[in-house]
C-alpha cells in the first residue's frame, strides 16, 4: 500500500445510533437491524451526511466461531432510540484511512486490506493508538450483490 493510498483523518465526536449483531455472521444481523431502523427515517438516503461505521464487538476469538459486529450511523440531535437501537456519543480520534473495494470474498479481502494498512503504519512515523478501529461503509446500497466499498480507519497517534 503506497502512501498515496493512505490519508490521515481526524474524526470529530459524533452522535450515533448503534445496533449489534452476534453469531457466525453478525455483520448481516446488524445490517438488517440498522436498515430496518434507519431506512424508514430517510437516514440511508445520503451516506455523506449519515455516515455508517462498523466494527467487531466483541472481536473474534480462536475458541468460538461467534463474534459481534456493531454498526453506528451518524444522527442529528433530535433523533431518539427505539427497539434495539442505542444512542451513543462516539469520541472520534486520529486515523490512517485506506479504501477497500470488496469485489469477491470479504473474508479474504478485508483482512488483507487491514494487514496492508497496519504494515503501512509500522513503516510510517505514526504510532499505534488505542481508540476504536472502524470500517466506514461508503457504498453498499447501489452495488451488485456481494460487492461493497469500505474505508478502513486504523487508530494512530503522532
Amino acid at each position: 500500500m503506497s502512501s498515496q493510498e493512505v490519508r490521515i483523518v481526524k474524526l470529530n465526536e459524533m452522535r450515533v445510533a448503534s445496533v449489534l449483531g452476534y453469531g457466525t455472521q453478525p455483520e448481516d444481523q446488524a445490517w438488517k437491524k440498522l436498515t430496518a431502523w434507519a431506512k424508514p427515517k430517510g437516514l440511508m438516503d445520503d451516506l455523506s451526511v449519515h455516515r455508517i461505521f462498523g466494527f467487531n464487538n466483541p472481536s473474534p476469538s480462536p475458541a468460538s466461531p461467534n463474534y459481534g459486529y456493531e454498526f453506528m450511523i451518524v444522527i442529528g440531535p433530535d433523533m431518539e432510540a427505539d427497539g434495539e437501537v442505542e444512542i451513543k456519543t462516539f469520541p472520534g480520534g486520529l486515523y490512517a484511512v485506506a479504501r477497500c473495494e470488496v469485489t469477491s470474498d470479504p473474508g479474504e479481502q478485508i483482512p488483507a486490506a487491514w494487514q496492508a494498512l497496519v504494515l503501512w503504519r509500522e513503516q510510517s512515523q505514526y504510532k499505534s493508538a488505542s481508540h476504536q478501529w472502524l470500517e466506514e461503509h461508503i457504498e453498499t446500497i447501489n452495488m451488485p450483490e456481494g460487492q461493497f466499498t469500505l474505508d478502513l480507519y486504523l487508530p494512530i497517534a503522532e
